[in-house]
């Protein structure tokens, strides 16, 4: 009993016997058998034998000594099937001792599209599967509107959707106020057009002084010819793009294509800045905070996040860090087979490259200080939460839960989530309501469906609850009905410990005066000046913003909707040819074979699955 309880260096000396020089990844687990570090080896021999030492290590690593209670490996061919093994497990494992990244969204890039005559300029997120041509990335979607806004004021090419484009009759208003060129309705011919694109193409490649200066040329030739209407537009065009190169803001001269990416660490807390500079033009910046570790250095946090950063990104060619990464060969090597061309890291010390990195070092040093200010006020509102409403301890993950639907229609709940560091938004979900509750317009079974599909996938991912993916306060939009609902719900589903307030407007509905119920307890209020009402009215009000939000985009999109979409192998493509074809939805289902067959794109067999599908619905 006493040798299945042993920890420490001891019981990683044991280890040591059965490994060899291979490389691979070794996995440290404590008496729970929970996971708390994942580590890579070029030597697995070598690299434990050094955690068996009984002296000799940093505070944080003795600390993960000390709780090791097992060791698991997996041996590689290769040092870099290694660390590309690692970083998934860390990923999917998420263990206390491991540097992790915890904001991974994808970034927005602009999109060309190339399969149009007329082609359209637009945000793109996500896979790139569409042809055209893509720039970026932009570090946020504000970046990418921001240039967008000004790219049509130079370049007047069409944001409109092919649907909208082939439907026009007339031109929009983006025509009149100049930010297009209004090719759906042939105010501009194909081969002017395709010499916009391309000015925007090269603009966005980085060959801004070319545009420029055909636009200049343009401009001076249609005064010479006293065209000083064209004239004036093309200044008009110079300005706008000029003003594109200034809201950029850092335009470096001698760095084409890179990352720029500086950490700042401070009492164990952790910024990184990344600057995108693409085409000589930079892009935008975003800031990340990694989890240290428990108390992990610069090289080892930089390495960890450049690793799981680029895990389903393309690295650009050159990457310019503040800080050296434990295995910089390892890591270029890495890269580099995930980009499919070499990929560069480098610590500038002078020059140009050198002021970048500062900037960004600049950049990660406020925003953490100013992260860390907001923290400690955040904490302060999380204990005055506990101690007003008699919690056990400050809350790390409150959940916020609220309904949104018109007279039952498009009925959506939402669920927003809050902890010490504020909302985190990475967390918000939807959920698109199934049941009859929804078109009842029943708020209690809506709230029943939204918390059983929560935590049902809850205890079904994680049954033991040894992730901080749990919340310890449920925060309702209702009164005694909804908490007592709630509460009852909990019970069934096994998860009666966690605690649930519900908050509803009060006395004539007046924010401020707001009545707080707990299960079985009396209502209450709180004083009018009272920083925790404050807290909860941010809270609620987030929650009803979220769900609001989620009900109009689902209201949009089924207002757009027609029979057709429902059709398996009728894509975008088959129902832009259907409609305009036949003019609507409705004609296209008392369509017969036959003609359903004229379409292009339509075979015999495609249009008698249309013609049953749509025959069942009728």
């Amino acid at each position: 009993m006493n040798e299945t309880l042993r920890t420490g260096h001891e019981v990683i000396q044991d280890c040591l016997r059965t490994l060899d020089g291979s490389p691979g990844v070794y996995r440290m687990l404590n008496a729970a058998s929970e996971v708390l570090y994942v580590g890579k080896a070029r030597n697995l021999k070598a690299r434990v034998s050094n955690y068996a030492r009984p002296s000799g290590h940093s505070a944080r690593i003795a600390r993960m000594i000390h709780e090791t209670a097992s060791m698991m490996f997996l041996t590689t061919k290769t040092e870099l099937e290694a660390l590309l093994l690692e970083q998934n497990l860390i990923k999917q494992l998420k263990p206390r001792y491991n540097v992790l990244l915890r904001d991974d969204k994808s970034f927005p890039n602009i999109l060309i599209s190339g399969e149009h005559p007329f082609p359209q300029i637009k945000k793109h997120r996500g896979k790139k599967s569409e042809k055209g041509a893509y720039f970026g990335p932009f570090a946020s979607a504000g970046a990418v509107n921001r240039t967008l806004n000004q790219l049509q004021k130079v370049f007047l090419l069409r944001n409109c959707s092919d649907s909208m484009f082939e439907s026009r009759t007339r031109p929009c208003l983006q025509y009149q106020i100049k930010r297009c060129s209004a090719p759906c309705v042939g105010k501009i011919e194909t081969a002017a057009y395709g010499a916009l694109v391309g000015d925007a193409t090269r603009f966005l490649e980085g060959k801004t002084t070319s545009v420029q200066a055909d636009l200049a040329r343009s401009m001076a030739d249609a005064a010479a010819a006293m065209e000083f209407e064209r004239a004036a537009a093309l200044r008009d065009r110079i300005r706008a793009l000029t003003q594109v190169q200034q809201t950029q803001g850092i335009n470096p001269r001698g760095v084409t294509e890179a990352d720029v990416v500086a950490l700042y660490l401070d009492a164990g807390q952790a910024c990184v800045q990344v600057f995108f500079i693409r085409a000589n033009q930079s892009w935008g910046n975003r800031d990340f905070y990694p989890k240290t570790g428990s108390g992990a250095e610069e090289p080892e946090i930089l390495e960890a996040f450049l690793t799981q950063f680029y895990d389903d990104k393309e690295p650009p060619r050159l990457i310019l860090l503040s800080h050296p990464v434990e295995n910089p060969d390892l890591v270029a090597a890495a890269l580099s087979a995930r980009a499919g061309r070499k990929v560069e890291l480098a610590v500038p010390l002078r020059g140009e490259k050198a002021e970048l990195v500062e900037n960004a070092a600049r950049n990660a040093r406020e925003s953490l200080a100013r992260r860390m200010a907001e923290s400690t006020t955040q904490m302060k509102l999380l204990h005055g939460l506990a101690e007003a409403f008699v919690l056990e301890s400050p809350p790390r993950r409150i959940e916020v839960y609220d309904n949104s639907h018109i007279q039952g229609s498009n009925a959506v709940g939402g669920m927003i989530v809050a902890g010490a560091e504020g909302f985190v938004k990475s967390q918000y979900r939807k959920f698109n309501i199934r049941t009859d509750a929804g078109a009842l317009g029943d708020d209690f079974g809506m709230m029943r469906e939204v918390l059983t599909r929560r935590f049902e996938r809850l205890l079904k991912e994680d049954p033991g609850r040894k992730t901080d993916v749990w919340p310890d306060l449920l925060l309702i939009d209702g009164g005694a009905g909804q908490v007592s609902a709630v509460a009852g719900i909990m019970t069934e589903l096994g998860v009666d410990d966690i605690a649930v307030l519900g908050v509803a407007k009060g006395i004539d509905r007046d924010a401020g005066k707001e009545e707080f119920y707990r299960p079985g307890e009396r209502p209450f209020a709180l004083q009018k000046n009272d920083p925790v009402l404050y807290f909860i009215q941010r809270l609620r009000d987030e929650a009803h913003r979220w769900a609001i939000g989620a009900h109009r985009a689902k209201r949009a999109k089924s207002v757009g909707a027609t029979p057709l979409d429902d059709i398996p192998g009728v894509g975008a493509a088959r129902k832009r040819a259907l409609l305009a074809h036949f003019g609507s939805a409705k004609a296209v289902a008392r369509a017969a074979v036959a003609d359903l067959m004229s379409v292009d794109g339509i075979s015999e067999a495609m249009a008698r699955v249309i013609s049953d599908h749509l025959s069942t619905k009728g």
